[in-house]
């Protein structure tokens, strides 16, 4: 299977390019405070998946995934403070969200995939 062929993958891309868009419309003050922060956060989402899957080793593809992971919350911490700052709607919030929700269950369960070693817990 291809990176590409990922749906954990796809969904990554599909957000990131998303949030970029969307912040490409604020004006400077706020692309260069908030706005930097949320795009590399959506990014590594995607970035991280991609250099996991292209390690050598299930360990190592497990641990950047939990990398993209960790991206994936910062980004939900990064959408909650421009809506409370007002740069986005309650519901470009909310579709947000719920698509990092997906995502985070589509990515939970790709990290269970990825190939057990006999001594893993």
């Amino acid at each position: 299977m291809k990176l590409e062929d990922l749906v954990v993958y796809q969904l990554a891309m599909e957000i990131g390019d998303e949030i970029y868009f969307l912040v490409e419309k604020w004006d400077n003050f706020h692309k260069w405070t908030i706005g930097k922060q949320l795009i590399e956060a959506a990014d590594s989402i995607a970035a991280n998946i991609s250099e996991g899957y292209g390690r050598f080793f299930y360990k190592e593809n497990r641990q950047f995934q939990y990398y993209s992971r960790g991206s994936q919350s910062e980004t939900k911490t990064w959408v909650t403070k421009a809506r409370n700052r007002k740069h986005i709607d309650e519901a470009t919030y909310n579709s947000l969200l719920s698509k990092l929700d997906e995502l985070g269950k589509r990515h939970n369960s790709y990290i269970q995939s990825i190939g057990r070693l006999p001594n893993d817990k």
